[in-house]
């Protein structure tokens, strides 16, 4: 079975959510503060690796609702090579538009006050990414070519 870690990059902070050892279940894991240095940032990351023994790294990718690939997407594909050459397993990406909006609607739900939403939202964001890729049978492909 794989350990995976999942990310939602944002521009502010990162989600970071944690699959079980039997890769079944999805849970919220941390959020990483942007430090301004993206490489100490893919350092952190790297440091979570190592720290959780995950075997992948699950990029959320922001495709648009038609599955194109726009700016938002560009951008982390862009930020995704560089990643994976900072941490020691392979990184794949994974469709998650509308991950954060089911969050929000999750948290909403469980009564969470909008000033811990923000707290945790990318976590949770993250977990909703990396559970629906587990959900998948863990494909090993990247989704690069919309």
């Amino acid at each position: 079975m794989t350990r995976a870690l999942a990310l939602d990059l944002g521009t502010r902070r990162i989600g970071v959510a944690l699959s079980d050892s039997a890769g079944t279940v999805a849970t919220p894991y941390e959020t990483v503060h942007r430090s301004g240095d993206r490489g100490r940032d893919h350092r952190r990351i790297a440091e979570l690796v190592t720290d959780t023994d995950a075997d992948v790294v699950v990029v959320g990718l922001p495709l648009s609702l038609d599955g194109g690939r726009g700016p938002a997407a560009t951008a982390i594909l862009d930020e995704v090579d560089v990643l994976a050459a900072a941490v020691p397993v392979e990184v794949v990406t994974w469709d998650e538009r509308l991950s954060t909006v089911e969050a929000q609607r999750s948290m909403r739900t469980m009564g969470v006050r909008r000033d811990k939403r923000r707290q945790i939202v990318d976590q949770l964001a993250a977990t909703v990414i990396l559970q629906s890729w587990l959900d998948a049978g863990e494909p090993r492909r990247s989704q690069r070519s919309p």
